[in-house]
């Protein structure tokens, strides 16, 4: 990971001061992108002419009228509306340009920040690795024969690597989580109706959501309280935090109770024994740091029909908004086919189930403050491994990388990845964090 590049919170700090100008921090920007990118394949787009005009805006603006991102360059995932561009979601299917910017990324230019690229993922993000027909494959810069994870695996490489400070990415089934994992990062999936998704009124009938990727709390505090808060045609919403976030992870906490699961959320599923040590390695860290730590078994509920079901009905939905349904990858239009057979009162039965869903993971808590357990039970998988693959054969390798991040989805949870350790590979390990809904003041202040 590169920690030479500067943070969100420098940026914008230092813009702000006038001590330095929103446009030279946009050419840093690009200057690493140029010179790091053509290894690692993380951006589909730099917006190099269109960045630099926005940032002398915001200079001819002033220091004054700064806001709290200001002149920070930001990476927004293909799924990201950016008005006059295409919004690919990792293919061919849309071929004419947004009328307009989302809700994130209006929110994300009003604090100031500058959208310099558009990262890559998988087609719609169905699978959790970065690799797509369109786009080629994103690869992980801890060693370029892996797979950074997915879907949001572009947006973790352009943090890991410091081209970027901020990327921003969504997550279904572990897609900010997973890469996070993978690249030594954080990743915070938010609770469910935290972000707007805007302009849809839901996305994957609740189980996806925005969400962003930085190299620490501190930054993904500052820009939560950036892009928190709905809009009018929002299906979910949570109560705005008591506090900004920002003060959360700037305050820390007192000592938290953190109940460390022993057991993966799938049964029968292993955890690969260099996952297993570093897990251990980083609850005796909370210790040291006089949190209360204590492992046990949990009696997960079951999220897999519920998921399945909502994730290829939210599919179905997604094509049926794309220019050229017919320019979709194959393994998207098997599962278009799939979510198009399941009847209306199967989707009833399995939002039903993710309330029952929702309802076990509250109860695991018990009397804790935080869920922990890997993110990943093993290490990340090649960078290539999706090629030539089926699509059953594609689902049948992605069930094992999404099943300690799924469950959250379905239950919508606020869940982040931080850095644990690394393995004997010498790639990273992320540990995951669990907090109640509406808690994610906790996740910040731990990590």
């Amino acid at each position: 990971m590169n920690r030479s590049a500067p943070s969100a919170v420098e940026i914008a700090r230092e813009v702000r001061r006038g001590r330095m100008s929103a446009r030279r921090s946009v050419e840093d920007a690009l200057a690493r992108i140029a010179a790091i990118d053509p290894d690692v394949n993380a951006f589909t787009v730099v917006r190099r002419r269109a960045a630099l005009r926005e940032a002398e805006q915001i200079d001819r603006a002033g220091a004054a009228l700064a806001g709290p991102l200001a002149g920070v360059p930001v990476a927004v995932k293909e799924e990201y509306d950016v008005a006059g561009e295409v919004t690919t979601l990792g293919g061919r299917g849309n071929t004419a340009p947004a009328d307009a910017d989302c809700a994130v990324v209006q929110r994300l230019r009003a604090a100031g920040a500058v959208i310099v690229g558009r990262t890559n993922m998988s087609e719609f993000g169905q699978f959790p690795a970065t690799q797509s027909a369109l786009h080629g494959a994103c690869l992980n810069p801890w060693d370029p024969s892996r797979s950074p994870g997915g879907s949001s695996g572009g947006s973790a490489v352009a943090v890991a690597t410091g081209m970027v400070p901020v990327a921003m990415g969504s997550d279904g089934g572990g897609s900010l989580r997973i890469p996070a994992s993978a690249c030594g990062v954080v990743g915070l999936k938010p609770a469910r109706g935290r972000v707007s998704s805007a302009p849809l009124d839901e996305h994957w009938l609740g189980l996806a959501g925005f969400g962003a990727i930085t190299r620490g709390a501190r930054d993904m505090a500052l820009v939560m309280d950036v892009i928190s808060g709905n809009t009018a045609g929002d299906r979910w919403r949570t109560a705005p935090p008591t506090r900004p976030f920002a003060e959360s992870a700037e305050g820390g906490t007192g000592a938290l109770r953190v109940l460390a699961a022993s057991n993966p959320v799938m049964p029968g599923a292993g955890v690969a024994a260099p996952v297993g040590a570093a897990m251990r390695d980083f609850a005796q860290r909370l210790r040291a740091l006089g949190h209360d730590v204590r492992g046990a078994r949990v009696a997960w509920p079951t999220p897999t029909a519920a998921f399945l079901t909502l994730y290829f009905a939210g599919i179905r939905r997604e094509a049926e908004l794309v220019d050229h349904p017919e320019r979709l990858e194959p393994r998207t239009r098997v599962s278009v086919r799939v979510g198009a057979a399941l009847p209306a009162c199967a989707v009833r039965a399995a939002e039903r189930g993710a309330q029952r869903i929702r309802a076990g993971v509250e109860a695991a808590f018990l009397s804790a403050d935080l869920l922990m357990l890997p993110t990943l039970i093993g290490a990340p998988g090649g960078a290539h491994n999706l090629r030539g693959k089926g699509w059953a054969a594609a689902m049948l390798a992605s069930t094992p990388v999404v099943s300690n991040t799924a469950i959250f989805n379905v239950s919508g949870h606020p869940a982040v990845s931080v850095h644990a350790g690394f393995g004997p590979d010498g790639l990273p390990i992320g540990a995951q964090l669990v907090a109640r809904t509406g808690r994610e003041d906790l996740l910040l202040a731990l990590a």
